[in-house]
């Protein structure tokens, strides 16, 4: 088992900068991929970022790129999202998750951390 406990969200207003932790603790040596992801009221659930946790390989959705940064601190077990350039559409609940391959669905999940952008 992988236990994830999120953290860092909030208000903040339009082209400002928040920064997502996500703490894993249990069996971290298990993880082989590790993302966010966001739900906005009224839309389904969009995958963010991803990192490979060994090669720290990265995935972003076209949305977020050049605006937002995930990294891993391995040494903390611990799973960071920069986000920079805020827009109103970035206003949701971000989650982050993990898995144990590339062949496993995203099993492990921290509890939401809302994230509010103001025009």
């Amino acid at each position: 088992q992988v236990q994830l406990v999120a953290s860092g969200g909030g208000l903040v207003q339009a082209g400002g900068s928040l920064r997502l932790s996500c703490e894993a603790s249990g069996r971290t040596f298990s993880v082989y991929q590790m993302a966010w992801f966001r739900q906005a009221p009224g839309k389904g659930r969009e995958t963010v970022a991803s990192i490979i946790w060994s090669t720290g390989r990265t995935y972003y959705a076209d949305s977020v790129k050049d605006r937002f940064t995930i990294s891993r601190d391995n040494a903390k077990d611990t799973l960071y999202l920069q986000m920079n350039g805020l827009k109103p559409d970035d206003t949701a609940v971000y989650h982050c998750a993990a898995r144990t391959s590339n062949f496993q669905s995203y099993d492990y999940w921290g509890q939401g951390t809302q994230v509010t952008v103001s025009s």
